[in-house]
């Protein structure tokens, strides 16, 4: 990671007025985001921006709120005077840093069933990933209808058919892989759980687990010290 990535500008910028923060990585992307920063995209730059319609204080607090988030996890952070603060922020761990855990554990799965175990995160019927995400949907869509504005309604519209129609495609196929892999019951053929067991076709076949090196003995008690006379 380059060091200008864990560096951050924030300003009120001189021409517009607007509260802009520069530079990070996506890791301080996300936490200006959670912070309340909207973030921009543009052809050659991007960079985040405070809601519109805020007053002076609500700027002032959210960019605060950022400006503390931000150094609590080692960002270097260059701000104007009203935005500094000594206050960190306790960082919890993201819902979605949990959810891409499972990516983790994919990558370390062994056999079809670690991997079936991941995905039934992903398609268990109640309280699964996927049928949590038709849930929030659904509660998007139901909140844009009450506005009952055309626009929301399309908006609504185009959710609901995400939550349904898409979504359960996607359940549909990885329910089925999760049901497949669960019954194969094979090792992952380039992943073992021990280094030790080195194939008959590998090269390196000297490999030494350091499970089954035996540990050293315990060292002897030190001799006392000698008694002067």
């Amino acid at each position: 990671m380059a060091l200008s990535d864990r560096h951050i500008e924030l300003h009120r910028d001189p021409h517009s007025g607007e509260v802009l923060a520069h530079g990070g990585d996506e890791e301080a992307h996300s936490i200006l985001q959670r912070a309340g920063f909207i973030h921009i995209r543009r052809q050659h730059e991007q960079y985040h921006r405070v809601p519109a319609g805020l007053d002076q204080a609500a700027e002032k607090a959210l960019a605060t709120t950022a400006v503390s988030a931000l150094r609590s996890v080692g960002y270097w952070v260059a701000c104007d005077e009203p935005f500094d603060t000594d206050r960190r922020t306790a960082h919890e761990l993201p819902l979605g840093a949990q959810i891409a855990a499972l990516a983790d554990s994919l990558r370390q799965a062994t056999s079809t069933q670690d991997a079936a175990a991941v995905l039934t995160e992903l398609t268990a019927a109640h309280d699964g990933v996927l049928a949590a995400l038709g849930q929030v949907l659904d509660e998007t869509a139901e909140f844009l209808e009450t506005f009952d504005q055309g626009f929301d309604r399309h908006t609504a519209a185009t959710l609901r058919s995400l939550s349904g129609h898409h979504l359960a495609i996607v359940a549909a196929q990885l329910h089925q892989l999760r049901t497949e892999l669960a019954d194969r019951h094979e090792d992952h053929p380039a992943r073992r759980r021990c280094p030790s067991e080195v194939a008959d076709n590998e090269r390196e076949a000297s490999v030494h687990c350091p499970c089954l090196i035996p540990a050293l003995p315990p060292r002897p008690p030190a001799p006392p010290p000698a008694r002067r006379l």
